[in-house]
């Protein structure tokens, strides 16, 4: 058995302690939310409500006082997105297990609750998306600590919400009588799906209705044994996943057979199903972040139900939200309507339009364009690189390289670079040699000439690339040796 797999899990210490374990799942893509959201760099790890990403907010959500260090599910492209996010708020996982396929939340969570076990013990899971938003997290904390006792005799306990508008996108339960032995816990009676406009305004009325925030507390033994009654092949799947799991830096790369699970959330699979479903109401101010128009609703707004970010002006406009993350955005004489302008793209929608915002990413990605995927700053974990000017046979970038990070060991068969150093210093490999750069010095590298960029320095290394060739894609690259652990050259990752 191989290293991640064959070892005993990390979470032995925190089970022994009876410490809460947060399983984050950050697998989604926020589709409702592009042109800000994109597959490379989606909702979870963007700022909406504050200074902290919705991430961010969720990992320093459950840092305090009876919570374990999360373990965290995402997929293989975001890992070094997650774990520069951990190290920006200074906080570190039990494990990020990346998947090597989307499968939905219930193997996610499958995964989590096998890796835990591995550790000795069943510690509590919670297991919570990474993209909500909680303005009251004391509440959801009190919820949790309300629901552990229930969790810990084998109740899947979930956590539900005050409906306060007939929202037809959320899943709603229907909670039954309390618990005899748990008060403040309620069973479950059925759980319905996005219902129709009449049915949630229906549900408001009826105070047995809450809205599904999509979180869980239960035992990681009794999650996998109540899945292996609905869906064994789930489990097998996932066992089979975890023991050719691969240590990888300070990821757990899953094995393959992860994609061969069945594809399904845990309320489907599960909770619809089982008879040790219980719930807490909790009001929390919380908010799945599903759609710009949710972002209206959580917004400060002016006098006419503006809500504004960034540069923007507004005249006789009203009920809008405008996002303006690159340049001035004005906007007059409208109202009920989006417009978020990054430095790519202008997207304007009717404010309740967000099934219209999806279908237009896909067509984006029917007609082969990069506009849902990239935005032009694109992240890597040694840094970024955003586009700055292409032609025939040219093209320009600025590289930022983080302090003590570098690229590739790499070459190119098709283009020769030049770079010119900006700020910072520059340690740069050229076949046998080695150079230091500073401020105001440049140096060639010959098309074919195996090439690195190292960033030696204490503050971050701005450069001008200037690249030219006969082709310039961002797969014409062989990576001869890399600290990151990524796939062997040829590939389309970039440097």
């Amino acid at each position: 058995m191989n290293e991640a797999g064959g070892e005993k899990g990390p979470a032995a210490g925190a089970a022994g302690r009876d410490l809460i374990v947060p399983v984050i799942l950050s697998g989604g893509t926020g589709t409702r939310l592009w042109p800000l959201s994109r597959t490379l760099y989606p909702k979870q790890f963007h700022a909406f409500a504050g200074s902290r990403s919705l991430f961010q907010e969720t990992v320093l959500r459950f840092a305090g006082d009876g919570f374990a260090p999360p373990v965290v599910v995402c997929s293989e492209e975001h890992r070094f997105l997650v774990a520069e996010q951990l190290r920006l708020v200074d906080r570190g996982a039990m494990d990020i297990l990346l998947e090597p396929a989307a499968r939905n939340t219930a193997p996610a969570a499958c995964v989590a609750a096998l890796r835990l076990l591995d550790g000795g013990g069943s510690p509590l899971m919670l297991v919570v998306p990474s993209d909500h938003v909680i303005e009251d997290p004391g509440a959801l904390a009190a919820a949790v600590a309300l629901a552990a006792p229930a969790s810990a005799a084998g109740r899947v306990v979930m956590f539900g919400v005050r409906p306060h508008a007939a929202e037809t996108g959320y899943g709603y339960i229907r909670a039954g009588v309390p618990l005899a032995a748990d008060a403040g816990i309620l069973g479950v009676e059925r759980f319905v799906e996005k219902p129709e406009r009449s049915m949630a305004e229906a549900y408001l009325s009826e105070a047995a209705y809450l809205w599904n925030s999509g979180m869980f507390l239960v035992p990681a033994a009794a999650y996998v044994a109540e899945l292996e009654r609905f869906c064994p092949a789930m489990v097998e799947a996932c066992r089979r996943a975890l023991a050719r799991a691969e240590r990888d830096l300070t990821f757990v790369r899953l094995g393959a057979a992860f994609g061969e699970s069945p594809a399904g959330s845990i309320d489907h699979t599960l909770m619809e199903r089982t008879d040790r479903a219980a719930v807490v109401p909790v009001e929390m101010g919380w908010s799945d972040v599903g759609a710009w128009s949710t972002l209206w609703d959580l917004g400060s707004k002016d006098d006419d139900g503006n809500v504004l970010q960034g540069d923007a002006v507004v005249h006789k406009a009203r009920n809008v939200y405008v996002r303006a993350e690159d340049h001035l955005v004005a906007v007059a004489g409208v109202s009920d309507v989006i417009v978020v302008a990054t430095d790519d793209t202008i997207l304007v929608s009717g404010r309740d339009n967000a099934d219209d915002v999806q279908e237009v990413v896909k067509r984006l990605k029917a007609a082969g364009r990069q506009e849902h995927a990239l935005h032009r700053t694109v992240h890597r974990p040694w840094g970024a690189y955003r586009g700055v000017d292409s032609g025939n046979r040219y093209q320009v970038k600025r590289i930022v390289v983080a302090p003590g990070q570098r690229l590739s060991l790499q070459m190119h068969h098709h283009r020769a670079e030049h770079w010119i150093v900006v700020e910072g210093t520059a340690l740069v490999t050229r076949g046998d040699e080695r150079t230091l750069l500073f401020e105001d010095q440049s140096i060639y590298i010959p098309m074919g000439t195996v090439h690195r960029l190292e960033n030696p320095g204490k503050v971050p290394l701005h450069l001008i690339e200037v690249q030219s060739g006969s082709y310039l894609g961002e797969d014409d690259i062989v990576r001869i040796e890399d600290s990151y652990g990524r796939v062997a050259p040829p590939d389309a990752e970039g440097p």
